[in-house]
This record gives structure tokens, C-alpha cells and sequence, in this order.
């Protein structure tokens, strides 16, 4: 069983296609702050709610040079439609065969209506620039989570 991460640890590594089929691996951002954010599924209502948000604040990301990535285990067409329904401006990567989810310990037991399902947990990691975990978000609230992610740059950046 791989390690999970913890704050002050190094990310585990991925490398992973993006809604364009483009390969994005980890280690090509070194030297750069991520936000890795993991949601359940595209274009169901907190998911929207959460993207479109982080859209919404995308301009004060790329001021504080913060490189944002979506993780879902949809597929890179899902992806694309998504990225393009909602005018995304940042990476959507595609974890089909759940590699990437389960080594940041994302993926597990959920409830909903009183079913249980396996799926995608709504946390976020927020990498520092040498790849270590700066701050993890466990059960993100959508509609506030890209607020509390800049409070949180704008005060680790310093």
C-alpha cells in the first residue's frame, strides 16, 4: 500500500493526459506552486460549482503563478467537453485507470442517499515549489474552495 501524503511531504509523482491528450507529469513543474485539486465526476452540479469558480478566480492564480490542475477518472473526451461547456482556462487531467487517485489516497468508500459507492473524495493538495505537500483540503467545499486556496497562497508565499 503506497504511502499517502502528508503536509510536509513529498507529492507522489504523476504523469498523467489532459483534456487535449497533452501529458503533463509533475516533475515538468518544479519551481512552480500547484493546486491539484481531485473532484468525482464532470459536468454534475458541485463539480461545476467548483470549477467554475476556480475559473472565476484563474486571473488571481496566474498572478500568485499558481498552476491549477482538475483530477477526475473521466475520460480525456469527457474532459475536453467539460473544459469547453464551462470555458475552463486550466488543465483537467484524465486518471482512467485510478493510479494517481489512489496514491494521493482520494479514492474510497462514498455514501450518497444512504448508497455506497466507490469514487473520487473531493480534496485538493496544494503543492509548494520543491514538490512537497504545502496544504491538504479534505472534503472541499465547492463554492468557497478557490478563496480559501489564494488566503492560503498569499500567506505560504511569503
Amino acid at each position: 500500500m503506497p504511502q499517502l501524503p502528508k503536509v510536509g511531504g513529498r507529492a507522489p509523482a504523476f504523469s498523467l493526459p489532459d483534456q487535449n491528450g497533452k501529458t503533463h507529469a509533475l516533475k515538468e513543474y518544479a519551481g512552480s506552486w500547484i493546486l491539484l485539486y481531485f473532484y468525482p465526476k464532470d459536468d454534475t452540479p458541485g463539480c461545476t460549482v467548483e470549477a467554475c469558480t476556480i475559473r472565476d478566480h484563474f486571473p488571481k492564480f496566474k498572478k500568485l503563478k499558481t498552476v491549477v490542475f482538475g483530477v477526475s477518472v473521466d475520460p480525456v473526451k469527457k474532459h475536453a467537453k467539460f473544459a469547453e461547456k464551462y470555458d475552463l482556462p486550466f488543465t483537467l487531467l484524465a486518471d482512467e485507470k485510478k493510479e494517481v487517485v489512489e496514491a494521493y489516497g482520494v479514492w474510497g468508500k462514498k455514501k450518497f442517499m444512504g448508497r455506497e459507492y466507490m469514487g473520487t473524495k473531493r480534496w485538493s493538495f496544494l503543492i509548494d515549489p520543491e514538490g512537497n505537500i504545502a496544504k491538504i483540503y479534505e472534503d472541499v467545499k465547492p463554492a468557497n474552495h478557490a478563496e480559501e486556496v489564494l488566503k492560503d497562497l498569499a500567506v505560504l508565499r511569503k
